[in-house]
């Protein structure tokens, strides 16, 4: 099985690589590759995000037809995507940080910035938190519910659609810390940062 992180020059990688490595082992290919041939032809692909939204998604249209790729890739062969951080937050229609960025449109919603109550909220919201599953989910496979993850963010995607809400974290307010469309999976929270649970959430995804 051939596993793909998409490479676009979106920060730094190098724990999403290791940790994907570390539950494959030799059992599956992992690449990091921009091939769009590659992408087209890998069984699953992790979109990973790190910095703000539209640096991510200026990344991605840096690199001529990578959208395109990706919405077939997510869209028509519906093959397993996950995206991770901001890589979670390009699914939405529309982001608000910095400018009004146009998002990858696959899970409509927009992406606004945490309220933190007049300060009453640090932001970034960075560290571990609780998550409530929301619903039976195929990453959250043998995850027990309240289990900690690790957050580093200041925005929030706000689905249109509440049934696609797989866990929300409460910080502020509820907010939606994982997905799950059909194929399409998203987490807010790093699981390649949050220990054990994190690499079983990774685990889960590859078994798909």
């Amino acid at each position: 099985m051939d596993v793909t992180i998409v490479d676009y020059k979106s920060g730094n990688i190098s724990s999403v690589i290791n940790s994907l490595k570390e539950v494959a082992k030799d059992k599956v290919n992992i690449e990091v590759t921009s091939d769009l041939n590659k992408i087209k032809s890998s069984d699953k692909v992790v979109l990973p995000g790190q910095g703000s939204f539209k640096s991510c998604i200026d990344g991605l249209n840096s690199i001529n037809g990578l959208i395109d790729t990706l919405s077939e890739f997510t869209l028509y062969t519906k093959k397993p995507l996950l995206g991770i951080c901001v890589g979670l937050q390009m699914f939405a229609d529309v982001g608000y940080e910095e400018v009004e960025t146009k998002g990858l449109g696959w899970i409509s919603g927009k992406v606004s910035k945490i309220d933190n109550q007049d300060g009453k909220y640090k932001l970034p919201h960075i560290g571990w938190n609780q998550i409530n599953i929301a619903k039976e989910s195929k990453i959250f496979k043998d995850i027990e519910n309240n289990s900690h993850m690790y957050f580093v963010h200041s925005y929030e995607f706000i689905p249109e659609d509440n049934s696609v809400i797989a866990a929300t974290t409460d910080y502020s307010s509820n907010i939606v810390c994982a997905v799950e469309k059909e194929n399409i999976f998203g987490t807010q929270f790093h699981p390649e940062k949050s220990d054990k649970i994190g690499l079983k959430i990774i685990d889960n995804f590859i078994k798909l």
